[in-house]
């Protein structure tokens, strides 16, 4: 089986969140089992590929998987990938029209002939959509099947009526059966409408998008499609978050020597200003600093779990969010670090350093950093949402994390001082920690519920 693979970011050559982990592991994932794959996203201003061509650059991702990045400098040479922190970029329907666009003008000059296009998320949604619209009638194309990949039904790509005739295709699909959302263009719910089969990142958030409480206005689209809409849980590259060989943290370890993670703990606490104290729990958080994401409530809680905790925040997000951060770094620079970027290496001592592991989510597809998070022997602390739900049950239900029902900021607080009780009895923390760090969360499972969907679509029945 062949396959075509497309994602606005990738790991390693650029990445925002969980989208480039999974786009950067599942091919890999796929390969090992036998499939075809070639992967398209955007040639972004850092990436250095090895070779090149008027439209597009190349490199290998793994052995055998070749990475195409679509070269437009005006487009792609930017300093972000979707939109500066006070706003998206307001020609982003215009970049990724034309991303999807040339993907599919460059496979009808490749000797590849996919049997399936994956496209993830609202950015290469018009993959699917330019397939059964402009390219339904190419030969070329007659019997490529489709699935849509959607990690966050929050972000779907919703642009003005007015740009429509750019997208090329027409007019007669701006229509409540096609792209139109509120009189919007929505690029999300075209995808959804035109691909084949549309999966989610976990199970539970799978069903739930069915509803008004989660489906963000599509979620009669999504009972639409029936059985054609499916949740297949993420999972997470052991070569990649390993702490027995990770070399981006201060020294390696296992299960079997915790001490070693506390020697990361204290170097930790000495690099970021924190109060070196083993007693002492350190939080971590890795994340949008986004509503979705529970900043919110954690903010409204921080300085009451400051007075007797250590909390460290990786990421960007909302304006506000920043400013109201920053604040409480200036207030409590002895036990809060703030760290306002991407930094892969940062993120991996967070959580080879930390304690436990903040994810307060309102709602989360799936999350790939509570599964992390356990490899690192990091404990979980989240709210009872999506794919938490299917990979998080509390440590008084037997489980391995600390969890809660209610999306509160009491409820976040009630929730963090149980894990420090449990924390200051060392026979048990120690415990917990050796329990999970044997969780599996491998792609191995993932990549063939994939390959089943595949063939799931009608051609390759």
């Amino acid at each position: 089986m062949k396959v075509c693979f497309f994602s606005s970011e990738v790991f390693p050559f650029a990445k925002t969140g969980g989208l480039a982990d999974v786009s950067g592991a599942l091919p890999l994932a796929l390969a090992k089992e036998g499939i075809e794959v070639k992967v398209f996203m955007p040639l972004y201003k850092n990436i250095r590929p090895q070779g090149l061509h008027d439209e597009f650059a190349f490199t290998k991702l793994g052995r055998n998987i070749e990475i195409i990045f679509l070269k437009h400098n005006e487009y792609f040479h930017r300093d972000y990938l979707y939109g500066t922190p006070q706003g998206d970029y307001p020609d982003n329907l215009k970049r990724f029209s034309f991303f999807c666009k040339r993907s599919l003008e460059l496979i009808k000059k490749m000797n590849f002939i996919p049997d399936v296009f994956h496209a993830n998320d609202w950015q290469a949604s018009l993959v699917n959509i330019y397939l059964k619209t402009l390219y339904r009638d190419q030969k070329i194309f007659k019997d490529i099947r489709t699935i849509l990949t959607i990690h966050n039904l929050a972000y779907q790509g919703l642009f003005s009526r007015a740009e429509f005739p750019s997208l090329g295709i027409d007019p007669s699909y701006f229509s409540i059966d096609g792209l139109e959302f509120y009189g919007k263009i929505n690029l999300l719910k075209g995808g959804i409408v035109l691909s084949d089969i549309v999966n989610t990142v976990s199970p539970t958030y799978a069903q739930q998008i069915k509803t008004p409480e989660y489906g963000c206005g599509l979620d009669g689209v999504l009972r639409q499609k029936g059985d054609s809409l499916c949740g297949i849980l993420n999972a997470i590259d052991y070569n990649v978050w390993n702490p027995g060989k990770d070399k981006l943290i201060y020294k390696t370890y296992n299960s079997g020597n915790f001490q070693d993670k506390y020697v990361n703990k204290s170097n930790f606490q000495k690099e970021f200003g924190l109060q070196q104290s083993k007693n002492r729990l350190l939080l971590g958080m890795v994340s949008r600093l986004a509503e979705q994401k529970g900043i919110d409530i954690l903010s409204k809680s921080l300085n009451e779990i400051l007075k007797e905790n250590q909390v460290v925040i990786l990421g960007l997000g909302d304006e506000k969010y920043h400013k109201i951060l920053q604040q409480k770094a200036k207030k409590f620079k002895r036990s809060f670090s703030l760290n306002l970027k991407f930094d892969e290496t940062i993120a991996h001592k967070i959580y080879a350093s930390c304690d436990a592991f903040l994810m307060p989510s309102r709602f989360e597809p799936c999350g790939l950093s509570q599964m992390i998070s356990y490899k690192y022997g990091t404990v979980p602390i989240v709210h009872q949402t999506g794919g938490l739900i299917d990979t998080v049950r509390d440590y008084e239900d037997n489980g391995g994390g600390f969890s809660f029902s209610k999306y509160s900021a009491s409820e976040l607080r009630g929730t963090i001082q149980r894990a420090a009780g449990v924390y200051a009895k060392k026979k048990e923390w120690s415990a917990l920690l050796k329990k999970i760090t044997k969780f599996n969360f491998s792609w191995a499972k993932t990549a063939k519920e994939y390959i089943g969907v595949y063939e799931r679509c009608p051609s390759l029945r």
